[in-house]
């Protein structure tokens, strides 16, 4: 009997189900799709967080750079992108993924901020504190630039760059390796591998180049190796001339399997090789296998975040849980997971989350499934106001999902719980039957609660407040590039907000005025040398007197009491390599910062 009178009320539900289905079909008619549409800006990763980092990521209708700005606290695998701000607190770190094989780590109290993010374009600003910038590869014609208080500094070639500032606010750039330009106020310059440029003044008239301090240069890639591979690097780069002579050592794309199956320009495909292991499955070629416990399904350790102009964002908790929940598919083989990617030569694009949303017959739940190989995709952003715009035809409302019939799959949660911690511990495997009158969706806001759930609600983000000083001094310092600056479509006068500057065309088109220091460097260097070989020649002159002495001594002869020399106080100094020995360069100056580090030579795209 209680099952026949539960049809009439579930067949209410269903035709208030199809109502609100047909609402949300004239909903997207209303905006059609569109090729025309502009392609999204590509996000970039927060691949690690130590101490405290803050985040501002500039919802529309507010303002990343105003007083009013809302910082919170940046968690590891968390996307960013184009108008985007990232703060590092007192012994605070954090290291950013650009791309497989284009890194970044800002020191403490270290301000970084996202100009510009494209597939042959990185434009960033930095106004305070240091940054190590490893550039692993550049396209041909790629623009990689940082933008700061005193000119763009443009990195032409892969290699280790750190740019950062001194206590008067000079801009120090350090070339580990690699080739750098630096476009300044008053001109532009080149710096090689083995020197540091500083931009002196407020107007950068005044440039002094230099070599840099093996030792000291060394002790830098050494910290920022240490950091980047804290379970694979062995030290060896503690000295900076084995650095040179092997940059590629630890160039992931040279040690890790995973780039021989996935793009690598996919940020975070560097973690996969100790999280998962690659396989040849039946129909989808290589394969991801997580090491992960039984009954792991994918889309369930992690959050859901609100991320303009994208919308409803996948964040995952697990450490390598970046790539393979924003890029290719999800497949289910014999009761396993497996990630499959896009072909290793194609130029994937970002997704916030590869799944399909499906409303279920209960009107507080949503569930959500992971889309397999062969499911399509709708790649949409929102306006100001939440509205999408579609950069294909793809039909938002699929008619089969590959995944949707495997048990457990399906993920599925009270709305009012969206954007908060996903409790495992809670969740229930939901029947097929509780979505079989409803048509899963590619695009969460064409669900009406749902859509209040995102557009209404912060989804309790803890703010975090930056000292008064420090935000003023973000907010109002100018920033300049070299490059030319593109308006996104996404971030109405985003160059006015951020105060971002192109260098005036003389600026541009006038060579620096450098002090050069390199010759001054070698001198003292000559000095120490020729010091050093007297010194040699006075301890043998010494130790042949004494073997003298004792074979006289030994045959009954006597000895002079001539006094021998002393050797000076403190010991002799330390030993130089003469010239002839050594390698490329010759380093005095003391590489900028405290806790930076080394990258790698010239790239090769894999």
């Amino acid at each position: 009997m209680n099952r026949i009178k539960l049809w009439p009320h579930l067949t209410v539900v269903g035709l208030a189900i199809a109502v609100i289905a047909g609402l949300a079909v004239a909903f997207y008619l209303k905006h059609e799709q569109t090729v025309e549409a502009e392609a999204l800006p590509t996000a970039a990763r927060i691949q690690r967080v130590d101490g405290e980092v803050a985040f501002s990521d500039s919802l529309p209708n507010s303002d990343a750079t105003g007083a009013d700005a809302q910082w919170i606290a940046a968690t590891p695998n968390q996307p960013f992108s184009v108008g985007d701000r990232i703060y590092t607190r007192d012994n605070a770190r954090t290291s950013l993924a650009f791309s497989g094989r284009n890194f970044a780590r800002l020191d403490p109290n270290t301000s970084l901020d996202v100009v510009s993010l494209g597939d042959r374009r990185t434009q960033l600003a930095l106004r305070d504190g240091s940054a190590m910038f490893d550039v692993g590869y550049l396209d041909s014609g790629e623009l990689f630039e940082v933008a700061t208080p005193r000119g763009a500094i443009e990195f032409d070639q892969p290699g280790l760059y750190n740019v950062g500032f001194d206590n008067n606010g000079n801009v120090l750039v350090s070339v580990l390796s690699g080739l750098a330009r630096v476009v300044g106020l008053g001109g532009t310059g080149e710096i090689n591998k083995g020197e540091m440029l500083t931009l002196l003044g407020q107007t950068a008239a005044e440039v002094a180049l230099s070599r840099l301090n093996g030792q000291d240069a060394g002790q830098q890639v050494d910290d920022y190796y240490r950091y980047q591979y804290p379970d694979s690097y062995d030290g060896r780069y503690n000295n900076y001339d084995a650095y040179l002579s092997d940059p590629y050592y630890y160039d992931p794309s040279r040690r890790n399997v995973s780039y021989q199956y996935a793009s690598s320009t996919i940020p975070g495909i560097n973690d996969l090789d100790a999280y998962g292991d690659w396989q040849n499955v039946d129909g989808y070629g290589h394969a991801l296998k997580p090491r992960v416990d039984s009954g792991w399904v994918p889309y369930q350790q992690g959050a859901w975040t609100n991320d303009y102009p994208y919308g409803p964002t996948w964040v995952s908790s697990e450490p390598w849980g970046y790539a393979p929940y924003h890029y290719g598919r999800w497949a289910n083989v014999g009761n396993q997971w497996y990630w499959v990617p896009d072909t290793v030569n194609t130029t994937p694009t970002y997704a916030p989350a590869l799944v399909a949303f499906v409303p279920l017959n209960d009107t507080n739940q949503i569930g959500w499934v992971p889309l397999g190989p062969g499911d399509s995709y709708a790649p949409r952003y929102y306006d100001n106001n939440w509205q999408p715009r579609y950069l294909t035809r793809a039909d938002t409302f699929p008619a089969q999902l590959i995944n949707l019939a495997i048990p457990g799959a399906v993920t599925a949660i009270p709305v009012d719980t969206f954007g908060r911690v996903v409790d495992r511990q809670s969740l229930r495997r939901v029947d097929s039957r509780a979505w079989a009158s409803t048509r899963p969706t590619l695009d969460p806001l064409t669900l009406t609660p749902l859509r209040n759930a995102v557009v209404h609600s912060a989804w309790g983000r803890g703010k975090i407040d930056l000292p008064p000083g420090i935000a003023k001094k973000l907010r109002d310092t100018p920033v300049f590039v070299g490059g030319d600056l593109r308006e996104s479509r996404f971030r109405k006068d985003l160059a006015k907000s951020m105060r971002v500057e192109r260098v005036s065309e003389q600026g541009r088109n006038q060579k620096l005025k450098i002090r050069d220091d390199r010759h001054g460097d070698q001198a003292r260097q000559d000095v120490d040398v020729a010091r050093h070989q007297q010194d040699d020649r006075k301890q043998q002159k010494q130790e042949i007197e004494e073997r003298q002495a004792k074979d006289k001594s030994a045959k009954g002869e006597r000895v002079g009491g001539r006094a021998q020399e002393q050797p000076q106080a403190g010991g002799p100094p330390m030993r130089i390599q003469p010239k002839a020995e050594r390698k490329g360069h010759e380093p005095e100056a003391q590489p900028h910062g405290h806790d930076n580090g080394g990258g790698k030579g010239k790239g090769k795209k894999p």
